[in-house]
């Protein structure tokens, strides 16, 4: 069974890729029309690119603030400066000893400081870059600050690469590689993975990203491309020394990230040469100007720096891409094979037992002795006044906090020691009470997100376009369940477009996406007008007709009433009544907790 074609509007073909194409036909003429100067001026932005790219990865998609780059650029500088001066090794194969190096290195950095969260994440990179420049200035076989001399040439093919117009585009193909690479993986299951961080942790674990596995992943892809940025710069320049892997250096690259673009893989490109260039005519005019020499261009970027943020916090990239001429055409949703199904359960099985929970937060007792019960087929619904301990008992059962005390258990195995992402990999997926969304990106990339744990490809096979089929399939089966709560028109508009009521329809839609057998919704209805109200209840009343079991924490109780199969009622964090939801109406005790008193 297919998916039918669904269509938008988007730029065509022939012009989206033709900016790429004539990007490299002049990066192919360039050095037959340029000066040797500013051949040389476009390998340094090359070099600059190519670290640049992975902070784009990390920092400006996956939001890990990182100002110690410049340290793993000089970790494949010196690796391959000692063991072709010292050793006589092959620079290729130096290269890879220095990826090899650069790993280790970065995988030990990486369980240490992206555990750290806040501004305790760039605090612990700015002291491993400064401990990581240091070590390169007094190592003595390192050369200390001296540095080391006498690198030896690279030879492709049997064509040695003396002069810069000879390395020109040896630099530029890894900065094309590492473009493709990088722009390949976001347009993946595993690149909205990444996006998800931004999203906050809690909500990636529960639609099941591996948050810590992700984080080291693009920390390690960051790292090895400005290990290999090192690398080339060690051979063009033939020399390396500690100063162009300072602190400061980090954060220049940084910087050209910033100004080019947090988010977009080309504004790397246009940080990196707007900053290199204005570099080198700064350090050329503001001595003639102010007669005098000195460091004055970092006064400049640094008031060019407040100027960006406040004017284009976005990057100029963004910029740039809306000034552009584009035509629409019509974008599709590539037809696939329904994703395979987990097995349905059987109307009345028990779904979720929850029992004698108790959850503490210091003193703070937020549920005492909570009971409950979900069956496959029936809406569950929790109800209470504000502070009651609904959304508490939500985050035990979805394994987002741990109950201090009690029994958990789903599918009749305990979940009270597993974490949301094993639980949602069991058939349990849940909205918020807050929306946790990704405001720009698109209803259908976000709803895709919950199919995550639906896919198996990894990052090598996303880099090299390997995961079509796989994706083809999870995008067929958002656009399903866009369709299935009825927001197909929106599919392709930026999901923080949308009215509040809308993006809960969304989250409900991301949350179907992962085939669950239990749904948790954290009031759902709330923001909806009157209509759409009755639309998702119409859409919860067939989910219940398929078998699905529902618990359902809402305020509104025209809505519970008229849907739930049992209602359980909290008051400061204790269960006070359960039963059918004219039960429950008529109890006293929810009179008294919701007016106070039957009278």
């Amino acid at each position: 069974m297919s998916t039918p074609t669904r269509l938008t509007l988007t730029r065509c073909p022939l012009l989206r890729h033709l900016p790429f194409v004539a990007f490299i036909c002049l990066l192919l003429v360039a050095p037959y029309l340029l000066p040797e100067f500013s051949i040389t001026l476009l390998n340094y932005i090359g070099l600059y690119a190519i670290v640049a790219v992975g902070l784009v990865l990390l920092t400006g998609v996956g939001g890990l603030t990182s100002f110690g780059q410049a340290a793993f650029v000089g970790l494949g500088a010196y690796t391959t400066a000692f063991l072709t001066t010292n050793y006589g090794l092959s620079p290729w194969l130096t290269l890879f000893i220095g990826l090899a190096i650069t790993a280790a290195v970065a995988l030990f950095l990486g369980f240490i400081t992206l555990r750290m969260g806040g501004h305790y994440l760039p605090l612990g990179t700015i002291a491993w870059g400064i401990s990581l420049y240091f070590l390169f200035g007094n190592v003595e076989f390192l050369g200390g600050h001296t540095g080391i001399t006498s690198i030896p040439t690279v030879s492709l093919f049997g064509w040695e690469l003396k002069s810069g117009n000879q390395f020109y585009y040896l630099i530029w193909f890894v900065v094309v590689l590492a473009i493709i690479a990088i722009r390949n993986l976001l347009d993946s299951r595993e690149g909205r993975a990444i996006r998800a961080l931004r999203g906050g942790v809690v909500m990636a674990e529960a639609m099941g990203v591996n948050t810590q596995r992700t984080k080291i992943i693009i920390f390690l892809i960051a790292a090895l491309l400005a290990s290999t940025s090192g690398w080339l710069y060690a051979h063009l320049q033939r020399f390396v020394n500690p100063t162009p892997f300072s602190l400061t250096q980090g954060i220049e690259y940084l910087f050209m990230v910033v100004v080019g673009g947090m988010g977009h893989v080309w504004g790397a490109v246009l940080g990196a040469g707007l900053i290199t260039i204005l570099k080198q005519w700064l350090q050329d005019w503001l001595p003639q100007i102010l007669g005098q020499s000195g460091n004055f261009e970092i006064i400049v970027f640094g008031i060019a720096m407040v100027i960006v943020l406040q004017k284009a916090r976005v990057g100029l990239w963004p910029v740039i891409v809306k000034l552009l001429p584009l035509r629409a055409e019509q974008r599709s949703v590539p037809e696939a094979k329904m994703l395979p199904k987990r097995p349905l359960t059987v109307t009345n099985e028990v779904l979720l037992e929850a029992s004698e929970v108790t959850k503490r937060f210091g003193g703070l007792v937020a549920n005492n002795n909570m009971d409950l019960s979900v069956r496959a087929g029936e809406v569950m619904a929790l109800i209470g006044p504000n502070g009651a301990g609904k959304s508490t008992m939500f985050n035990c059962v979805s394994g987002v906090d741990r109950a201090s005390e009690g029994k958990i258990a789903f599918l009749g195995d305990s979940t009270v020691d597993q974490g949301s992402r094993d639980i949602a990999r069991r058939g349990m997926s849940r909205t918020f009470q807050h929306v946790r969304l990704l405001g720009q990106m698109s209803v259908i990339e976000n709803v895709a997100i919950g199919a995550h744990l639906r896919g198996n490809k990894g990052i090598i096979a996303a880099a090299l376009r390997l995961d079509r089929v796989e994706e083809a399939g999870l995008l067929a089966e958002a656009a399903r369940q866009i369709e299935r709560v009825g927001l197909a028109a929106h599919m392709f508009d930026p999901a923080g477009s949308l009215a509040l009521g809308q993006q809960r329809i969304v989250e409900i839609a991301r949350a179907l996406a992962s085939d669950p057998c239990l749904l948790l919704l954290d009031e759902p209805a709330a923001g909806l007008r009157y209509q759409e109200k009755q639309a998702l209840a119409e859409l919860l009343r067939k989910l219940r007709a398929e078998g699905m079991g529902i618990l359902l924490v809402e305020h509104d109780m025209d809505f519970v009433m008229g849907l739930a199969d049992r209602v359980v009622v909290m008051e400061f964090g204790e269960k006070i009544c359960e039963g059918l939801p004219e039960e429950v109406q008529r109890d006293p005790r929810v009179l008294e907790a919701y007016l106070g008193g039957v009278d």
